[in-house]
């Protein structure tokens, strides 16, 4: 009997010096997240952050952990990997500063059955950049090379992010009242839930992704799909530190209907008015695209809000204008009510495309 030829764990797959590169080659991209408290170095065992450097005395840790979702697959498909890493800090550092937590650190997982470098990189960049706009630091991660677990070219991405917020300054809508306003801040585009749906209709509608889009024939419709969700951390911790915001939530899957009563307490509920704000013609192209009835819009796409913000009524026109002037656009969309905790969205018949008035009510 001859002796075995020798394995080799990348007989199997796996790279180990794929992986020493790809360390080596975002490390700088860390680097340049650094923030006071974070030095925002790789290659340990764990990341160290200083909560005392950071300037805080008596914190409560907050924590979200989060995916992108099927918009990878169609990040995948169409060779664009530079924008998904902002949806990934974004999805969970919006999450944070809902409870009124600054984002300290983030940590990513990439996962994939093949490593591809060059596109590891570039997902791992769009990380770094999106830490870079949250104000956190990138201190950690993990690659995982798993050959058989993932089909060729594919990949999974999720996020981990911990931020802080002095005891006693959390957010937990227990201030909300009735009679307070609901403002709106825009979206960037579908962010980064719905695209199940969005990739049915691409599927079923035989979209030409790398064309001009139907409603603007500036932008590619892949670009407009993919355009990474927007993150609104450094426009509202201002204004939460300040205590002129009572409650914000987050518009991601369930969308206005289902999020906005997750920050409500009891005996309170949630107005609506979609003729308050324009419906962007992206979302009216979906709608019209899958004929999807308007209380189905309200519960899967964020229809043009990324952010819900209560405020009293009497610091409206002051929370507004601090809004704009830090980038975002503002809509007052609603109102706060008595009653059965939950959501009411309605509009009429000139509000997304609707045959007649309409309304659709979600009770938390």
């Amino acid at each position: 009997m001859t002796d075995p030829t020798p394995y080799t764990y990348a007989d199997a797959g796996v790279s180990i010096a794929a992986g020493n590169a790809l360390v080596k080659a975002i490390a700088p991209l860390a680097r340049a997240t650094a923030r006071p408290g974070a030095g925002a170095e790789l290659g340990g065992f764990g990341g160290f952050f200083d909560l005392k450097a950071a300037g805080y005395t008596d914190p409560l840790l907050v924590a979200a952990n989060d995916g992108v979702g099927t918009k990878l697959k169609l990040a995948i498909e169409a060779g664009r990997h530079e924008g998904v890493g902002i949806d990934l800090v974004a999805m969970c550092a919006n999450d944070l500063v809902v409870q009124g937590a600054e984002p300290l650190f983030f940590l990513d997982y990439f996962a994939t059955g093949k490593l591809d470098t060059g596109v590891a990189e570039a997902v791992v960049a769009s990380i770094a950049e999106g830490c870079r706009i949250a104000g956190c630091a990138l201190i950690g991660g993990e690659t995982a090379e798993m050959p058989g677990m993932y089909a060729p070219g594919d990949y999974d991405l999720a996020g981990f992010c911990v931020g802080a917020v002095e005891r006693g300054q959390a957010l937990t809508g227990d201030k909300v009242a009735a009679g307070d306003a609901i403002l709106g801040l825009a979206s960037s585009g579908v962010h980064s839930n719905g695209y199940s749906l969005v990739r049915r209709l691409a599927a079923d509608r035989g979209w030409k992704l790398n064309r001009p889009a139907l409603f603007d024939a500036d932008v590619l419709l892949i670009d407009a799909l993919l355009a990474p969700t927007r993150i609104y951390v450094r426009s509202l911790l201002p204004l939460v530190r300040g205590g002129q915001i009572r409650a914000l939530a987050h518009i991601t899957g369930g969308g206005l209907l289902e999020n906005i009563p997750r920050v409500l307490p009891d005996g309170l509920h949630a107005h609506v008015d979609a003729d308050l704000w324009p419906q962007p013609r992206l979302m009216a192209f979906l709608q019209a695209q899958g004929a999807i009835e308007p209380a189905e819009m309200a519960r899967t796409f964020n229809c043009g809000i990324g952010m819900a913000v209560v405020v009293a009524e009497t610091e409206v026109d002051a929370v507004a204008r601090a809004l704009e002037a830090a980038g975002e656009t503002v809509h007052r969309i609603g109102r706060i009510e008595a009653g059965a905790k939950g959501c009411t969205v309605a509009g009429s018949a000139d509000a997304w495309s609707a045959r007649a008035a309409w309304s659709a009510t979600h009770n938390g």
